[in-house]
């Protein structure tokens, strides 16, 4: 049985003839979207050269200043590309493209919110910067000093030795307490005198214990208020400010105040006393501790 291969030759021939002939047709657009390719990925390079000089004036962060200068350069890349496709007419392809792109974005978006929230959060206190590295902030409980600042996480190192790594999310939308910025620290000490002290006294005294020690800062006033009756005393803040904002100072004022006043009410008979509880048997609708006296003798009887 003869076999005929002239027809599928033929056909094979035909489109291999207009293949080449789209080809030579097109080659022109093909010189044009190379040469246009080229031209972004020098102009890529460029305006990424031209960003990091300018991200470096508004953020030290070295990761951020990274971040931004690769989305640029693959933004510019992009952008290319498409014109590239654009010239040679594969507009379907295009389209193809930047669905794809859509759809695999907004997948990754709901997949990873905590991560980009993070992620987001960690650019923003970039550029905003409300605490930088060696600062002492608290957040949510944590104090400590700042070692880290990265896209996802913040490191503290607290005073008790401990790293905590605070996600960015948490710094971001809490409150957050730099004691670093405002180079003031005021401490408020909470102290109690008993019911029987002069409180004018009380307070001249405490006064002049405090504003003499040298781990404050004596350019500020020394101010004491009384607050409350509490159970056992008459409460009241004294309230100064430390050298420094930094947490040895801040403790150090502390604890030479505790020592002055306590010094000081011993040498002026001043008490500071111990939870009391007054039991009365006199108030109404109850005995009388010398009648239970009585009855408790009457019974032994």
């Amino acid at each position: 049985m003869d076999i005929d291969i002239e027809q599928p030759l033929s056909l094979v021939t035909n489109k291999l003839e207009g293949w080449l002939s789209g080809f030579i047709a097109m080659l022109p657009n093909i010189l044009v979207a190379i040469l246009t390719l080229i031209l972004f990925i020098f102009l890529a390079k460029a305006i990424s050269s031209g960003a990091n000089q300018l991200f470096k004036r508004i953020s030290q962060n070295t990761a951020v200043i990274s971040l931004f200068n690769t989305l640029i350069y693959i933004a510019v890349i992009a952008t290319g590309l498409f014109i590239a496709l654009g010239i040679l007419e594969l507009t379907q392809t295009v389209t193809t493209l930047l669905a794809g792109v859509g759809i695999l974005g907004l997948a990754l978006g709901f997949a990873f919110q905590d991560i980009a929230a993070n992620f987001i959060s960690g650019i923003l206190i970039a550029f905003r910067q409300p605490f930088r590295v060696g600062d002492i902030i608290e957040n949510e409980g944590y104090l400590g000093t700042v070692t880290e600042i990265n896209l996802r996480t913040t490191t503290i190192n607290t005073f008790q030795g401990l790293e905590i790594l605070v996600p960015n999310k948490n710094l971001f939308q809490n409150v957050v307490i730099n004691y670093t910025r405002t180079k003031d620290r005021r401490v408020d000490l909470g102290v109690g005198v008993s019911y029987g002290d002069d409180l004018r006294k009380v307070k001249k005294i405490t006064l002049e214990a405090v504003s003499k020690l040298e781990s404050i800062d004596q350019s500020r006033e020394v101010t004491l208020f009384y607050n409350e009756f509490g159970d056992s005393s008459i409460n009241f803040s004294v309230r100064f400010w430390a050298n420094s904002p930094r947490q040895p100072d801040y403790l150090q004022a502390q604890s030479d105040a505790i020592i002055a006043i306590q010094e000081a009410y011993n040498e002026h008979d001043i008490m500071i006393p111990f939870p009391i509880r007054t039991l009365d048997f006199g108030i109404k609708g109850g005995e009388k501790l010398s009648e239970m006296v009585l009855q408790h003798q009457n019974g032994k009887d």
